[in-house]
């Protein structure tokens, strides 16, 4: 095994599980093992939760402002090994070091900074409104308890910011960062029992879900899994974030920049091997600009999207993430070729996209899937309506001579039940608001695709989710409200006073 045992953490130190069962988790790059994991019994699970309780009170009693150290103390640390971090990632993700070193493991480091200084400066403070000479209301956010987390920083600043303890479970598929995450919290500060890892599949994130002492789930995944992690948050009255899926559109005006729109059409179909929530994959395009747009997308997408190596400098495109994965983006490739019948304008399997040279080498057993471009999709096809979450962008076109065509691919872009991510290229930044006001999604671009810096709350409308990740809005969702109605003039007058006072008149 390239990498030591994945443990569990919980009591601020690496724990083995009491079943002593394990699992493998697999390079996606060649599909080989990477290290054995320990998988939390329920046994195990119970204690993770235990050590949270225990170490809430003390935790969520902190100064704000302590608490705004440790964390920022934490993401210096995630910068000064940036590099070694980002190995571990694209070991575990397959992502390419060029992203990992450059976007991921920073962009953990923002979110810790984000939340710290916003809770170190005020953040939590409650309102106050005089409600008459002698009586005021005050509120207090509080934290709410243990949490159930199925991601990283950008779940877990916002928690541990706001007086929380947290129980992390990551995917089965990429465990490896874990336990170097929780050793950094636990190294920058962090009591014992704040941060704890468990690890496993689906029955593991359930025992866990419906744990009594769980206050809050928050979860980043398919719209089918969040149904059911709400549906048992809901028995027990949980608080719930989620990120779920999207099936977002990209709308490209007539007078776009054509550059721009294209550079932007590659981002929210490519990076990370589409391996994104908020992917725009319904891409429509007026009909004027058609070829020229297509032309200019199969140059670029040839000439810039580089597979190979994980962590060669030169890569920039990796595989997906494992194996039954790959195997469901490649029926949804077939069924858009065979069922849907849709146009293949370019096939990075068949067009040199370096699948030879990857075929060469040990990459050859890895989950590799290059990028493909469909057009002349219409809305009802399959991989235009179902998300795919791989590298396949579907072009649409609209007739953008017609003088209503505005309200119809406004129309087009919402028929969808999701709602996650949409955006628009334009010059015209009044229509471009315009237009943005009018789509159904709660992350909109204009001009852009894919940034979601730590001060942009980000959250889905319809089927895509539940609340919001990041900016101050955020932290509402960690804490639980307290109000209080002060009384200083000296009596209570009730409703039985008033009235015997009426009958004695």
């Amino acid at each position: 095994m390239r990498y030591p045992d994945v443990t569990l953490y919980y009591d601020g130190k690496q724990q083995e599980s009491i079943s002593r069962k394990t699992f493998t988790t697999i390079d996606p790059s060649t599909g080989q093992p990477l290290a054995n994991v320990h998988e939390s019994s329920p046994q195990d699970i119970n204690a993770a939760i235990a050590s949270a309780q225990q170490a809430f009170p003390a935790w969520s009693r902190r100064p704000a402002v302590e608490r705004c150290n440790i964390l920022l103390k934490a993401a210096a640390l995630l910068r000064e090994r940036n590099d070694e971090l980002a190995t571990i990632e694209t070991a575990d993700t397959g992502k390419p070091f060029s992203e990992t070193s450059t976007v991921d493991v920073i962009s953990g480091a923002e979110v810790l900074e984000y939340f710290a200084r916003l809770v170190g400066s005020g953040g939590l403070n409650g309102e106050t409104t005089q409600l008459r000479d002698s009586a005021w209301i005050y509120t207090r956010k509080e934290a709410l308890g243990p949490e159930s987390l199925t991601m990283n920083q950008w779940k877990a600043a916002p928690c541990l910011a706001a007086g929380n303890c947290m129980v992390y479970k990551s995917s089965e598929y990429t465990p490896l960062h874990t336990i170097r995450l929780a050793q950094i919290f636990t190294e920058a500060g962090l009591p014992p029992g704040v941060f704890n890892v468990v690890q496993g599949a689906g029955e593991v994130g359930a025992h866990l879900i419906s744990h009594p002492e769980i206050a809050k789930v928050s979860m980043t995944g398919a719209v089918s899994t969040g149904q059911k992690i709400a549906s048992t948050a809901a028995r027990g009255m949980k608080y719930v974030t989620m990120e779920l899926g999207g099936k977002s559109p990209l709308l490209i005006l007539p007078d776009c920049d054509l550059e721009t729109a294209v550079d932007g059409a590659m981002m929210a179909n490519f990076f990370s091997s589409g391996q994104v929530c908020t992917n725009g994959t319904r891409v429509f395009v007026p009909r004027s600009m058609k070829s020229t747009f297509e032309q200019t997308l199969v140059q670029k997408t040839r000439d810039n999207i580089r597979m190979g190596r994980p962590m060669d400098a030169s890569t920039n495109f990796g595989p997906l993430v494992n194996k039954t994965h790959l195997s469901k983006v490649r029926s949804l490739i077939e069924h858009g070729k065979h069922t849907d019948k849709a146009k293949v304008l370019y096939d990075g399997a068949s067009s040199g996209q370096r699948v030879d040279s990857l075929a060469r080498t040990d990459l050859k057993t890895g989950y590799w899937c290059p990028p493909i471009i469909f057009t002349d999709c219409t809305d009802d096809m399959k991989i235009c309506t179902e998300e795919i979450f791989g590298p396949v962008l579907c072009i649409l076109t609209y007739d953008d001579l017609k003088a209503d065509y505005i309200d119809n691919l406004i129309a087009r872009a919402n028929n969808t039940p999701l709602g996650l991510a949409a955006g628009v290229f334009t010059k015209d930044l009044n229509l471009a608001h315009s237009v943005v006001a009018r789509l159904q999604a709660g992350i909109t671009w204009i001009n852009t695709w894919g940034e979601s810096p730590a001060e942009m709350s980000v959250g889905g409308w319809k089927m895509s989710g539940v609340g919001v990740e990041n900016g101050r809005k955020a932290l509402d969702h960690w804490t639980q409200n307290k109000s209080t109605l002060v009384d200083m003039s000296g009596s209570v007058v009730t409703a039985f006073e008033a009235l015997a006072v009426k009958s004695k008149l």
